[in-house]
């Protein structure tokens, strides 16, 4: 073991025989702070010394402290120049070399101690020493036996009630006592240690640096050399990294990329008529209402809008738009169509992505985007929040394709097979389902909803009847799985410690 000691290791071995603080240390060793630090956090590993490290409150004297504890203190002086014989308040600032802000501060300080009172004169105020006054003049004030007599600074913990009480009243002055939170290391030599310090005074001669006169004059093979000790901890090292949500996020893109997707993207801030209109949603719907969905203020309206594709969606919403159905039969509203919201799904993606010319039949599209809804915000959910969409366009696509999905999507993206689909209802789908797994402290939870786009969703958009499955998976939800989590709003967490120690995806 004494071998084995590291240059900087030997020269703090010594000084802890007589000092256990770290400052006194510094200065016995002549090194630098963090080459002793450094070399104690070694031998505590290698158990020859013990490091502890307090926080601890102290109190100095600011710049007013340390004139007062040589010229006393205002309220001192007031005093004493009033000890022989009563004096005018301009006598007074005179005599004591007082402000105008001291000689406040000393009349209150003296009055509640009833060490003057003031003396009845017409001319100007005139105050006079009592015999109160006399007794603390003669014993000292105790404020000024305190900062005279203290060594600074002091720990808080190591005043009495009394000085406590003294401190309480000067920290109101300006610039009289000031406060600071310090770290108080100390370091001890252990049993192990006291032995191993006297071998290592025998194996001074050791070398832990090979340098180039070594090989060239051939000294190095008759060097005893400093051995290494390869199982000793060492200190941790935090590198440069993805956040562990965003680093989530990235593998999630690239399995669907392999998985043959292409990735679709859309705006954050909508219009009702891709977020809901276009999804077969309708306008009397109740996750249109102010507490699910966020308004935007202004501007109010879309003006970008498709209008020759707003009227087929709108005979969609009105009659069916020859599919078969009879639609929701209500009066489709074009102005309400225009308002602009906060995005509250990605499927508005698919919407768009159904319509534009680069969709392909048969076809597999994804999204990863924001999302938003007025939400109570819990352990369980946020008001924004991630999600990840997925469409599949393609002849003779059924409901069995897309349960077999969704339980690949727990299997690849939760590492769970405790999964369970059920039937649900979305607008724009049907039949529709609902994918839960079952976290191992909060329970079940829904990651997904799923199912079949309506043809009334689907043929004003495509123009054609063709089966398009359809999920959104909550993804914050399954990052809970993936990284550990209890909490979904540790995900967004700027807590150095949980960047640090999240767990790897």
């Amino acid at each position: 073991m004494a071998a084995s000691l590291h240059r900087l290791e030997r020269a703090v071995l010594p000084c802890l025989e007589k000092h256990s603080s770290v400052a006194e240390i510094i200065a016995a060793a002549k090194m630098q702070e963090v080459e002793v630090l450094r070399a104690l956090q070694w031998l505590q590993n290698k158990g020859l010394a013990r490091l502890t490290e307090k926080i601890e409150e102290i109190i100095r004297l600011g710049e007013n402290g340390k004139a007062y504890a040589k010229s006393l203190l205002p309220e001192a002086r007031f005093l004493n120049s009033i000890a022989s014989k009563p004096l005018p308040l301009s006598g007074i600032k005179k005599a004591a070399s007082l402000s105008d802000e001291e000689m406040g501060a000393s009349i209150g300080a003296l009055m509640r101690i009833k060490a003057i009172e003031p003396v009845a004169v017409a001319a100007e105020k005139t105050f006079k020493i009592t015999e109160s006054g006399r007794q603390v003049a003669k014993a000292g004030l105790r404020a000024q036996r305190f900062i005279s007599g203290r060594n600074f600074p002091v720990g808080i913990n190591d005043l009495s009630g009394e000085e406590k009480n003294i401190v309480a009243e000067l920290k109101k002055r300006k610039d009289v006592i000031e406060e600071e939170v310090v770290k108080k290391r100390t370091a001890f030599l252990t049993e192990l240690g006291k032995e191993v310090l006297k071998k290592a005074a025998a194996s001074a001669e050791t070398v832990d640096r090979l340098t180039p006169e070594m090989l060239v004059t051939g000294k190095w093979r008759s060097t005893e050399f400093r051995s290494y000790n390869l199982t000793a901890a060492a200190p941790r090292t935090f590198f440069g990294k993805l956040q562990p949500y965003r680093e989530f996020l990235e593998e999630v893109r690239e399995k669907f990329v392999s998985l043959g997707f292409e990735e679709m993207t859309g705006p954050i801030v909508e219009s009702e008529f891709w977020n809901m209109d276009a999804l077969f949603m309708p306008q009397f719907h109740s996750a249109r209402d102010i507490h699910d969905v966020y308004y935007v203020k202004e501007p109010k309206y879309a003006t970008d809008l498709p209008w020759q594709l707003v009227k087929k969606v709108k005979a969609a919403h009105e009659n069916g738009f020859g599919t078969g159905s009879k639609g929701w039969r209500y009066g489709f509203s074009e102005e309400k169509t225009a308002r602009l919201i906060m995005r509250s799904q990605t499927t508005a993606c698919s919407a768009r992505k159904m319509v534009s010319q680069g969709m392909k039949i048969p076809g597999k599209y994804f999204a990863i985007g924001r999302c938003f809804r007025y939400d109570v915000i819990d352990a369980k959910h946020l008001a924004d929040f991630n999600q990840v969409e997925g469409i599949i366009v393609e002849e003779g696509i059924n409901l069995r394709h897309l349960i077999g999905l969704l339980k690949l999507f727990a299997k690849e993206f939760c590492n769970t097979d405790k999964v369970k689909i059920v039937p649900s209802y979305f607008p724009f789908t049907e039949p529709s389902a609902s994918l839960y797994a079952k976290h191992p402290e909060l329970g079940w939870m829904e990651l997904a909803g799923a199912g079949i786009f309506r043809p009334e969703m689907v043929k004003p958009l495509t123009g054609k009847h063709v089966p398009v499955i359809a999920w959104g998976i909550g993804i914050d939800r399954i990052a809970m799985f993936r990284l550990g989590l209890n909490d979904i709003r540790e995900l967004f967490s700027h807590d150095l410690a949980f960047l640090r120690n999240a767990k790897a995806v």
